[in-house]
This record gives structure tokens, C-alpha cells and sequence, in this order.
């Protein structure tokens, strides 16, 4: 019996990245010697052990075998007769097919060390093409290594393209997509993600609602870039700046999505089109599963993120219903994400990169201004039923009003 450490862990060792996991592959063993020394298997479709004191997991060597469409079509064979060489060479990518012994020497039969130091995200063996599930992956490790020059090399590209091109995305789980988006958009450089998948033409496939942006005109003097798509993925790159909350990240990335629906005799303008993506948010949202607060919290910027755009010359009343709309009061932490979400929509342009958004601010004076007004009183002058939450409402509008008179008499006359 032999102990490798492989996968990520060899590879982000090799990086000098912190190592967060550790998978540990097992050579010349059976399950019941695994057993017998006191391992616990958990694995069902392959031998996976933990580890009696640490819990960490350590595969019998395999191989596979393509019986079915998708990431579960295969048949795995796992015995002592089989080699670490042919256990790696079932791996997708080369830097992830690197072996470490307990001595700490390495075992690299695809050249995988060579690669990371071309910064070369290349396939192990054609047998790449057998599960899709790698065009996600391959697509998310370019995001994640992006910053460290990473590429995909032109044959491994190829053969997503191929894979796009055959029935085999449409067989992935929805919870297997969503879960590679997820880790996608907690990572520094989301847009990665979605830019290698439409280059191999699995956005179209995977996010038709997000690849029918591309190639749609916006206004040159507000957009710079003009193709929506384009925005799009600059709009995610700006949440990515501003914050670590990947539903801020995912709002930005499908705020625009009704400007596919636009009429073409409309084009370049874009009427209403926060209004017409919502069912398309919707529909994204239930065919990946995506989290109920993360739909929520995209659905309320696709909605509102023109009018916070417009701030400053919005009646106070229609602030007032933005706020109820949103329910603020009981979630005020959804302002805030809804103005993060619009300023990188607002930076999401050509040029327009560091600009300010002074609306933040105001409308976050306005809220507290809103949020500030005391209910107890209310109730303490004798109102009652619906009475409350009708003087309740126009106090909260005063409020708003009399922060919006102040505001105004501080801005200069070319401000207002």
C-alpha cells in the first residue's frame, strides 16, 4: 500500500497558494484492508475513506469508464492492480494530475509542473471529452488563476467547444452547474467564468437568458463598450471589486437581462428593461436552483436599479415606495446591497471605471431619515388599525422630504 497526496493540494503547493483541502489516493489497497484499519468508507459509486482521527479523504486508485451522458455516466473500477499513473491519467487538467509522496517526492507524468510554470491550463488526455462537467471546471479555474496569467491552451478550448456542441451539457444536474457558479462568483475574477464559456459556446447552452446580451447595442455616449454582454461581464468584474457577497455579485451579472427583449426598432434604448428581465430572472433562477435570497436580491435590482440611477429626481413619496417595495424595514441590509450592485453597474462601463455614485449616500440618508421616524408616537396620538401604518407612511414621506429640501439648499445649482 501506497499514500499520494494529489489534486489541488500538490498543485496550490506548487503555486506557494494557501492549501485548503487535502485528497489523499491510495495504491495496492482493497476497501477491506481500509477497513480493517479502522477507515470509514463513504464513497458508494468508488472507495472513499476518511481518515479514523483527521477525516480527511483517501481514494482507492482507479479508473473509469464511459457508460452514459453527463458527470455520473461512468463505470469506475478501483483495485490494487491499479497504477497511480492510471489513476492520474483520468484527471482533467494536468496541474491537477501531480502526485506527492510521503517523502515529498513528486510524481508527474503529463508534465503538469511544467505547465503551471507556462501558466498553461491544458487536458490531461482526451478522454477530457467524456465528462462535461469539466467545461465548468476548466472555466473556473481560469477565473481563479487568472490573476496568476493562467490560459487554457488551444486544444483544451477545442475540445470544450466540442463538448458544447454535443448533448452532453444538457445531462448536468442543476445542483452540479449551480455549484460551479457559486464557487465562480466567491472567487477575485467572476467574469472569467462567463467569458470562457461563451468562448467555447457553453453560455449559450447553459445561460441562454445571459448570452442573448451579446451582441445587443446599448447607447454609445452612456456605454462606451455599446455590446451589452460585454457590460455585463464588465459590471461583474466591478461587484467583484466592491464586495465578497456573491448574491451582489450575481444581481450584477443579471441585472440587464430584459435589454435582450427590447424591441429591434427600439434599439439602442432600452425601455423598461428592468422590468422585462424579471421573468427571466425567474426562470434562470428555478432551472439552476439558485437560493431563494440570491433570486430575491436579483429581482429587486433588475427592478429598482434604474430608479436608484435616477435618485436625486425621485419624488420623496416614490422613494418612500422603493423602500416598502424592498421592505427595508425589516431587511435593511438589502439597501446596501442593492447600491453596491448599482454602483458596479454604474463603473460596469468603458471610462466610467471610478467614477463616484453619490446616490448611495442619498438614498441611505433618505432611508435613515425614513427609518427614523418614531412609531410609538404615532400610536401614543391615538391612531389605530390602518390608521397607523397610514400615518406612519406620510410621516416617513415628510421625513424624506424635509432630508431632500436640506440636501438641495447644500448642492450647487449645477448639482441639482
Amino acid at each position: 500500500m501506497k499514500i499520494y497526496l494529489v489534486g489541488g493540494a500538490v498543485r496550490d503547493s506548487l503555486l506557494n497558494l494557501p492549501i485548503k483541502d487535502k485528497d489523499y489516493l491510495v495504491v495496492g489497497a482493497t476497501p477491506e484492508q481500509m477497513l480493517q484499519l479502522g477507515y470509514r468508507q463513504v464513497g458508494k459509486d468508488f472507495p472513499v475513506f476518511l481518515h479514523p482521527k483527521n477525516q480527511q479523504e483517501y481514494a482507492l486508485a482507479r479508473t473509469e469508464r464511459k457508460i452514459a451522458l453527463g458527470y455520473g455516466g461512468f463505470s469506475c473500477h478501483a483495485s490494487p492492480d491499479v497504477t497511480l499513473e492510471q489513476d492520474l491519467l483520468r484527471r482533467d487538467l494536468t496541474i491537477n494530475a501531480i502526485a506527492q509522496d510521503e517523502k515529498g517526492n513528486l510524481y508527474d507524468p503529463f508534465n503538469g509542473i511544467e505547465d503551471i510554470n507556462a501558466r498553461l491550463l491544458r487536458h490531461v488526455s482526451d478522454a477530457f471529452v467524456e465528462d462535461p462537467l469539466r467545461v465548468l471546471r476548466v472555466a473556473r479555474f481560469a477565473a481563479r488563476f487568472h490573476a496568476l496569467g493562467f490560459h487554457i491552451a488551444a486544444e483544451t478550448l477545442a475540445l470544450m467547444r466540442q463538448i458544447s456542441a454535443s448533448d452532453e451539457l444538457n445531462a448536468l444536474t442543476a445542483e452540479r452547474v449551480w455549484q460551479e457558479v457559486d464557487k465562480s462568483l466567491g472567487g477575485p475574477h467572476p467574469e472569467i467564468f462567463f467569458e470562457v464559456l461563451h468562448q467555447c459556446g457553453a453560455l449559450e447552452v447553459l445561460f441562454p437568458e445571459i448570452f442573448a446580451l451579446f451582441g445587443v447595442p446599448q447607447p454609445e455616449k452612456w456605454h462606451p463598450e455599446i455590446d451589452t454582454g460585454v457590460h455585463t461581464l464588465m459590471v461583474l468584474a466591478q461587484a467583484a471589486l466592491l464586495t465578497e457577497d456573491k448574491s451582489v455579485r450575481f444581481a450584477a451579472l443579471v441585472h440587464d437581462l430584459g435589454k435582450a427583449l427590447s424591441p429591434k426598432e427600439h434599439l439602442p434604448k432600452h425601455h423598461g428593461h428592468g422590468q422585462k428581465g424579471l421573468p427571466q430572472i425567474k426562470a434562470l433562477c428555478t432551472r439552476l436552483r439558485v437560493p431563494n435570497e440570491t433570486r430575491d436580491l436579483a429581482l429587486l435590482v433588475s427592478d429598482q436599479h434604474q430608479n436608484v440611477h435616477q435618485a436625486f429626481e425621485l419624488r420623496a413619496d416614490t422613494i418612500v415606495k422603493i423602500f416598502d417595495k424592498a421592505d427595508f424595514w425589516r431587511k435593511p441590509e438589502r439597501l446596501t446591497q442593492l447600491i453596491l450592485a448599482c454602483i458596479a453597474d454604474m463603473r460596469g462601463r468603458t471610462g466610467f471605471e471610478n467614477n463616484p455614485y453619490p446616490q448611495g449616500e442619498y438614498l441611505t440618508q433618505c432611508f435613515l431619515a425614513a427609518n427614523n421616524v418614531d412609531i410609538a408616537a404615532i400610536i401614543a396620538a391615538g391612531f389605530q388599525g390602518a390608521e397607523i401604518k397610514q400615518a406612519l407612511n406620510l410621516r416617513r414621506i415628510e421625513a424624506v422630504s424635509q432630508f431632500k429640501q436640506k440636501m438641495q439648499t447644500k448642492l450647487p445649482t449645477d448639482e441639482r
